[in-house]
């Protein structure tokens, strides 16, 4: 479109430069003669030879007469050019003046107005013009040519840049229309897990690498979910059997009328209660175990001394095991963690050592700079099932008859997870006796030697 008017301007000036070189040999005062053969020109009785080719020439006069009168290729006079012929200037001091016009029979054309001076018109003396046409139609085709050209080769851009826009568009999305069909499949499926290809580095591979994540996680969270039920229904199976028996004998023995002896009513008596509760510390561990983790990043709001968490844990522990010794060594440290699932981490890992101590042995209890370790002197741990005493109803082998569900170290690694620290369970290191039997539990948390200061709680807008 600018080029268009570009060009039209250029061919304007072009137009009214001819028509100015036409009246170039007429600046300076014309001679009489030449006079005379104009007005004899607008008796229509000779043609100037002045005159460019395709140049229509109309003398105005002041009076608004032009000449030749009615002819129907004399231009149309204007109001500017009884101005100009009004003048009755001429030569190099002639007014002028350029405009768009049409002739008599409508053609369009540019019209260049130059005052002639004083002419005896009719024998009578006036002033007058002359206006210089010449007809734009060339310059209208060249134009529309132009035009039509310049509207194919747009719309042929526009096209081609549509397509190549749309091209782009459909390449740059095709991530998100993959991550969009992944969505609803797993939204029709109900089955996380889906992830897509993911390749170069800008936002909208970066949400398909979170996309992939966040499907990843829900899918191992929703096997962990489903591990966890089966298990647990695998080790309710066990206690609620053995309960539901030894209470259908006794109410079979109500009903027929038949009592059991005493002993073997005692017997089923006193089974009752442990069974009991070892399915309350199941369902009481289940319950630990089926809260969701703690988010990464967010600080639980509880401030705990460590050391008083290991020193109530320990008064439980010494309670279990009254013939063990117990080697203690604990410094200040606070943490932040959840109260009630901290000091049940702590127990579990208590009982442990309590549970694989023999008798008259130590138990080595020491808490230093956030380091928690608590060493026995038991049978210990074989190399191949170390890398498995944190999964969820793992047991040993050798440890399948004690009593225990195998949650135990479960819930500490979650609990320890949880407050941002680490733990981990080994071979003791040799002792300074030469020993080297027991297990060793390390936990490191994070915290300080020193509570943090309080901090006033700033006030709510209502």
């Amino acid at each position: 479109m600018t080029g268009w008017f570009v060009a039209r301007g250029e061919m304007t000036v072009q137009v009214d430069q001819t028509l100015a070189r036409t009246w170039a040999p007429n600046v300076h005062a014309p001679p009489q003669s030449e006079i005379r053969a104009l007005n004899d020109w607008c008796r229509g009785v000779v043609t100037q030879p002045w005159m460019a080719r395709d140049t229509i020439p109309t003398v105005i006069l002041a009076d608004g007469t032009s000449c030749p009168p009615n002819e129907f290729r004399s231009v149309k006079v204007a109001d500017g050019d009884l101005l100009v012929a009004g003048s009755g200037t001429s030569g190099a001091g002639a007014h002028s003046y350029y405009r768009d016009g049409r002739l008599a029979n409508g053609d369009a054309v540019r019209v260049y107005v130059v005052s002639y001076g004083p002419v005896v018109f009719n024998g009578r003396p006036t002033t007058a013009a002359v206006a210089l046409s010449q007809p734009l139609r060339p310059v209208h085709d060249a134009l529309f040519g132009i035009a039509l050209i310049t509207t194919y080769a747009a719309a042929l851009v526009i096209a081609v840049s549509a397509a190549g826009a749309l091209w782009l568009a459909r390449r740059a999305l095709q991530p998100v229309d993959h991550l969009t069909r992944a969505a609803e499949s797993i939204a029709r499926t109900q089955n996380p897990g889906i992830t897509i290809d993911v390749s170069g580095s800008d936002e909208i591979a970066r949400l398909g690498v979170a996309f992939n994540a966040m499907s990843t996680a829900l899918a191992q969270s929703r096997d962990s979910q489903s591990r966890l039920i089966a298990d647990a229904g695998h080790e309710l199976r066990t206690p609620l059997t053995s309960l539901r028996t030894n209470i259908d004998l006794l109410v079979r023995s109500e009903e027929t009328g038949r009592p059991l002896p005493a002993a073997t009513r005692a017997k089923l008596f006193a089974g009752v209660k442990p069974q009991m509760v070892e399915l309350s510390t199941l369902i009481g561990d289940l319950l630990v175990l089926s809260r969701p983790a703690q988010a990464a990043g967010a600080a639980p709001a509880a401030v705990l001394g460590l050391h008083d968490i290991v020193s109530r844990a320990l008064d439980r522990a010494r309670l279990r095991g009254p013939s063990l010794v117990f080697n203690v060594d604990l410094q200040p440290w606070y943490v932040r963690a959840d109260a009630h699932t901290m000091e049940r981490a702590v127990v579990n890992l208590l009982d442990n050592a309590v549970k694989f101590s023999p008798v008259g042995e130590s138990v080595d209890v020491s808490l230093t700079s956030g380091v928690l370790t608590i060493r026995d002197h038991g049978p210990g741990i074989a190399p191949e099932d170390l890398p498995h005493v944190f999964d969820r109803f793992w047991r040993a082998p050798s440890a399948r008859q004690l009593p225990g569900s195998g949650l135990g170290l479960a819930i500490v690694s979650q609990a320890v997870r949880d407050a941002g620290g680490e733990v981990s369970l080994g071979h003791a290191v040799p002792g300074s006796d030469g020993t080297t039997d027991g297990a060793v539990a390390t936990v490191r948390l994070p915290g300080s030697p020193t509570p943090p200061a309080r901090t006033t709680p700033v006030p709510r807008d209502n």
